[in-house]
């Protein structure tokens, strides 16, 4: 990771309101980048609300749409319309991944050649295969909320991280 890229930043997020805030924080900080394409990883203990936090950012994003978990998909597409543009959006569930070789097997690596926005929820199951992500949001119980650590990868992970 370069130095000028690292980043960290702690949000406290005591209730859904506080996640659908930062959810709202971190779509406008994408939106702003719509065509860059963008990887997020998403880490934490099963029921840490990683699935939440990615239906609030659709949410925020303008997907009006049922927003369904991938945990028996895998992947779940979701193409977003902006004035500017589209974007495309990933949302993968890797939990059930024995192997990483599987992610190879499941074809996934076009999704992330493009422009999209790729949230990947438990990445360690791809062990090293999906390489640097720009962004790294682990979810960890505090309290009777959450707590969110960000972590920025890459300078385009920075920009994002520095709107939210």
């Amino acid at each position: 990771m370069p130095a000028s890229a690292a980043a960290t930043k702690q949000f406290n997020l005591p209730d859904e309101h506080a996640t659908e805030a930062f959810a709202a924080r971190l779509a406008q900080a994408v939106a702003a980048r719509l065509g860059g394409g963008l990887q997020v990883h998403l880490s934490g203990d099963l029921g840490a609300g990683k699935t939440t936090l990615v239906r609030a950012l659709l949410r925020a994003l303008g997907y009006t749409g049922r927003v369904r978990s991938p945990t028996y998909t895998l992947c779940e597409p979701y193409n977003i319309a902006f004035p500017k543009g589209r974007l495309e959006v990933y949302h993968f569930d890797l939990y059930r991944f024995a192997d990483p070789a599987e992610w190879h097997d499941a074809g996934f690596r076009d999704h992330f050649t493009g422009n999209a926005l790729c949230l990947i929820e438990w990445p360690e199951k791809a062990g090293r295969l999906l390489g640097v992500p720009d962004l790294t949001l682990k979810l960890e119980p505090a309290g009777s909320g959450r707590r969110l650590t960000a972590v920025a990868c890459t300078p385009k992970g920075n920009a994002v991280l520095d709107q939210c």
